[in-house]
């Protein structure tokens, strides 16, 4: 069992409220992880998915033998990963005789698996392959663009699976505004059959073209490989209704207003004050010192009276 661990200064406290639930998430990091055996294309695989998610990437090198995605109590170590290191997105490569070149993606939800998405590698040409001008190179952080060719990624449920897997991996953080000239990137997916899909990375060149919206030409950068699905595994509907639950919005409240220089403001509604209305009582302690002097007063003329001068 997990003991709770409690802060002991405002420096882990504020790194605690990182990992906790927001209304509004970060942006998913995506970790990287080996098996028992990898080939060299594998190796390269790995290295380019890495280079292409450097900002919003965890690499770890050393080989795991306990990984087993899709077999009972295998993820275990997927999901100790993804909370170590706090990352949503997962990629995992392993070789094998049974499956040369595989590579598996996998989302999580509250840091437990989610659903996965096995493929093949094949036809594989890595970045350092391709010779381009290395001034239209992609720079880092920028939004891609992504193109989905063929109807099998409608028809088909395991292309359709590894659509929404591809785009999860590789959108980056969700913006609201988004300038034409940090668009750099685009990935092509072609549905060569209902199981292979030919993805290829390419850069956006903007040239003129005598109008307001830019002529674009694609530049071929890598990497570049044939996806051939093998396995995957959907969530159950419960735990999808459970991770698809979005939060309510907060509440307005009324009268309240926030103001970035005063702060948070109130208004409180008086109703007018009708003195002439109000029921005076004779337990006043206005009124008790002008008793005291009338008493005293009194007493005075009394003495008067009995003692004349």
């Amino acid at each position: 069992m997990s003991t709770i661990r409690v802060p002991r200064n405002m420096r882990a406290k504020r790194e605690l409220l990182k990992h906790a639930p927001k209304l509004v998430e970060n942006g998913k990091k995506m970790i990287i992880l080996h098996g028992t055996k990898t080939s060299a294309v594998l190796n390269s695989v790995l290295a380019d998915l890495f280079h292409l998610k450097r900002d919003h990437a965890v690499k770890f090198t050393k080989k795991n033998d306990n990984i087993r995605p899709f077999e009972s109590g295998g993820e275990t170590s997927l999901e100790f990963f993804s909370l170590k290191s706090d990352c949503s997105l997962i990629v995992y490569g392993s070789h094998s005789k049974k499956r040369p070149n595989n590579l598996v993606f996998g989302r999580t939800y509250d840091h437990h698996i989610y659903d996965l998405v096995e493929v093949g590698v094949e036809n594989y040409k890595s970045i350092e392959s391709y010779a381009y001008d290395k001034k239209f190179a992609p720079k880092l952080g920028t939004k891609p663009f992504f193109a989905f060719i063929g109807e099998h990624f409608e028809s088909v449920e395991g292309l359709k699976h590894l659509k929404e897997m591809l785009l999860d991996h590789f959108k980056g953080e969700v913006v609201e505004n988004l300038n034409l000239a940090g668009v750099d990137r685009i990935f092509v997916c072609t549905a060569i059959s209902p199981t292979t899909v030919y993805m290829m990375h390419c850069a956006l060149r903007l040239k003129r073209s005598g109008t307001s919206i830019p002529r674009m030409e694609l530049v071929e950068v890598g990497p570049s490989m044939d996806l051939v699905v093998r396995r995957n595994r959907r969530p159950s509907e419960s735990l999808q209704k459970e991770a698809m639950k979005a939060p309510g919005h907060a509440k307005k409240l009324k009268n309240v207003s926030n103001n970035p220089i005063d702060g948070k403001l109130g208004r409180v509604y008086i109703p007018d004050q009708e003195v002439s209305k109000l029921a005076l009582t004779s337990d006043i302690k206005g009124l008790k010192r002008e008793r005291r002097d009338a008493k005293k007063n009194k007493e005075h003329s009394k003495k008067q009276k009995v003692n004349p001068e």
